[in-house]
């Protein structure tokens, strides 16, 4: 199984939200015992591979467990939800059914508040510190490594034809000193293009733009620009 790419406060979003829909009510399919956070939801990694399942290593909850923590059995039923430090493993042991799925939601709520805010300052910061060229980051090819990713290097999220998002295509880069040109040595180099993609969630903060001294780079999207300045800006594709 392939590493867990997903964004982690889209997954902590999904999350509450199957809490708050009623998710965990009890299973035609387990009806004999209450439902467990995190694992019998569809938010768990493994929830369609109960076969096969790929290790919890590899879940990008892991960000949560406690380093001491992150070898346990189940490591997500050891991700502190207070100041108290309670946890799923303790709450099992002394709360019922709703006690939990409230102490849950309670630090749901607060953690995807925290990461927006901590991803807003970010951008914000991002966005006023200058950069060579005006620019920020390089953009990633699309077919520059092994599972196509998203363009912007800081993201994750893997490609799929049917995951929204947006393409670019640019020309080669400028020929190197020794005569040779990088596109060409890259698989998606094909016909002197190179093939870009920005998932859905980045194409609302960034674009791509070609700098002659920089090549492809990564450009915040600044939400007073006019649209039809925006769109000048990605003509060049």
């Amino acid at each position: 199984m392939q590493k867990d790419e997903r964004d982690l406060l889209e997954v902590l979003k999904f999350e509450l939200q199957f809490l708050e829909d009623g998710g965990y009510g009890r299973s035609p399919r387990t009806p004999w015992r209450p439902q467990y956070i995190f694992e019998d939801s569809l938010t768990c990694m493994n929830y369609d591979s109960k076969e096969n399942p790929g290790p919890c290593s590899d879940c990008v909850l892991m960000h949560l467990v406690p380093l001491g923590h992150r070898s346990e059995k189940i490591p997500c039923r050891h991700i502190p939800f207070n100041v108290s430090g309670e946890t799923l493993d303790s709450l099992y042991r002394y709360s019922d059914q709703n006690e939990i799925e409230e102490t849950v939601g309670d630090w749901l709520r607060a953690t995807i508040q925290r990461l927006e805010e901590e991803r807003a300052a970010a951008r914000q910061a991002h966005s006023k510190r200058p950069t060579p060229g005006g620019g920020t980051l390089k953009g990633t090819p699309l077919y520059q490594k092994q599972h196509p990713k998203c363009a912007n290097p800081a993201c994750p999220t893997a490609f799929h034809w049917t995951g929204g998002g947006k393409f670019f295509r640019f020309r080669p880069d400028p020929v190197s000193a020794g005569g040779s040109n990088s596109t060409d040595d890259s698989p998606g180099g094909v016909h002197g293009v190179r093939h870009y993609w920005l998932c859905e969630r980045c194409t609302h903060a960034f674009t791509l733009v070609y700098e002659e001294k920089y090549g492809v780079v990564l450009k915040v999207l600044l939400p007073e620009l006019p649209a039809t300045e925006a769109h000048k800006e990605v003509s060049a594709a």
